[in-house]
């Protein structure tokens, strides 16, 4: 799920969809308008699940998508040799997600510890451990 947001609105920090990928934003460089043609922004960001760098330049006023970030908590059940298992803490429901590409995070990862895990768009990557 995402809402669409003015590109004018992002500020860097904020999250935006490229290429069908949520992104975080490292930079925002905007310029002035013209005297033909309207004020432009240049967004860079950097791919929550896969790590790519992405960048597009589009008018402020046009509207892009705003992933809506569902962040819960969780307990790991198991670790999988390619997947860590996760109950929510909440609901109570028990699903498989990748295992973290951050070593020191992956590392971490033991039977009965609680972590905090981020679904957008029907993905689900654990971002950090908790306590």
């Amino acid at each position: 799920m995402s809402r669409p947001a003015d590109v004018g609105s992002l500020k860097t920090g904020s999250y935006v969809m490229i290429d069908g990928e949520p992104c975080k934003i490292v930079d925002i460089a905007k310029s002035k308008p013209g005297k033909h043609g309207s004020a432009k922004a240049r967004v860079v960001a950097i791919g929550v699940f896969d790590g790519v760098k992405r960048s597009f330049v589009k008018p402020v006023d046009a509207q892009v998508e705003v992933p809506i970030i569902d962040k819960r908590a969780g307990q790991v059940i198991a670790v999988l040799p390619n997947a860590v298992q996760i109950m929510d803490l909440e609901t109570y429901n028990v699903f498989e997600t990748p295992i973290p590409k951050d070593e020191n995070l992956a590392s971490k990862l033991t039977s009965g510890v609680e972590v905090e895990y981020w679904r957008i768009e029907n993905r689900t990557q654990i971002m950090r451990i908790k306590g």
